[in-house]
């Protein structure tokens, strides 16, 4: 593991396996320990993956000001990785919120990105909208499976703005290609990983301006590539192709059968579709 301090004292963690060139890894959630990315080590033998766990949770420190777990103020922890690590620029891969992240860091420091990879992303810092139509088709792509009509239906209840606790369950299976039982460990999982406190404030007001974020990210000389689940929910194909078009230089892709969580659902199809991009 390595510690650091950012730009406040805060000491930060990140976890590292493999050697070759660092592809540091931003979780989602917002704010979830990224012990749930795990399932990415060992996928790029050639790459050395280092895992953040944003402030507040994991083996990082809680800050001293609970407003810096705001997602725009998070951008100095990554570039204070970045210096920690001694690199002239930084290989992002960045997963669901941690897309937000990931794109405020390109904006602010576009020359110190080297490749920039959006796995199933959240579209809050650009502004992206994503239809509820685009969700519901997603979800009848997994019509054949036994829990389909109860989650369906509150799925439905969610895109009319009617969700509620019991609701955000039920929806659950379609965020895996396959709700198997390591699908209901991982989901279990999350409740455990995530600061509660810190997602609240992480879309805090003030944390994302998207009309210049999609400004900046017009002008990025690094090569993006997008990907995206084909059955996916929370980030459809349609939303993530949207977002693909604001780059200069990005590539776009779908990984046929997937969720939100596409590592998981097929490793090899994950693998295949984003090491060319990587390199080794």
């Amino acid at each position: 593991m390595i510690t650091f301090s950012s730009h406040d004292g805060t000491r930060l963690a990140c976890h590292d396996r493999g050697e070759g060139t660092p592809l540091v890894c931003l979780p989602g959630g917002p704010m979830q320990d990224s012990a749930y990315l795990a399932g990415l080590d060992g996928l790029f033998p050639h790459r050395r993956l280092i895992r953040l766990d944003l402030r507040g949770t994991g083996a990082s420190a809680v800050p001293a000001d609970p407003a810096s777990y705001r997602c725009d103020r998070l951008v100095d922890d990554v570039e204070a990785l970045r210096g920690h690590l001694g690199l002239e620029t930084v290989d992002l891969l960045a997963h669901s919120a941690g897309a937000n992240l990931a794109a405020l860091y390109a904006a602010r420091h576009p020359a110190r990105v080297g490749r920039l990879l959006l796995v199933t992303p959240s579209v809050f810092a650009v502004g992206v909208p994503v239809a509820g139509d685009d969700r519901l088709e997603a979800a009848r792509l997994r019509a054949a499976e036994p829990w389909f009509a109860p989650a369906y239906a509150a799925l439905e209840e969610l895109v009319a703005g009617r969700g509620t606790a019991a609701t955000m369950g039920a929806v659950a299976p379609f965020w895996y290609g396959r709700w198997d039982e390591a699908a209901r460990a991982h989901r279990a999982a999350e409740a455990g990983q995530k600061n509660q406190e810190a997602a609240a404030a992480y879309g805090a007001g003030g944390a994302f301006d998207p009309d210049a974020t999609r400004a900046a990210l017009a002008a990025l000389a690094a090569p993006v590539l997008l990907l995206a689940g084909e059955a996916d929910v929370a980030a459809p194909p349609r939303a993530v192709a949207a977002y693909a078009a604001l780059f200069p230089d990005a590539a776009f892709t779908v990984q046929a059968g997937a969720g939100h969580f596409p590592w998981l659902d097929d490793p090899q199809a994950f693998t295949a579709a984003v090491s060319g991009f990587l390199g080794a």
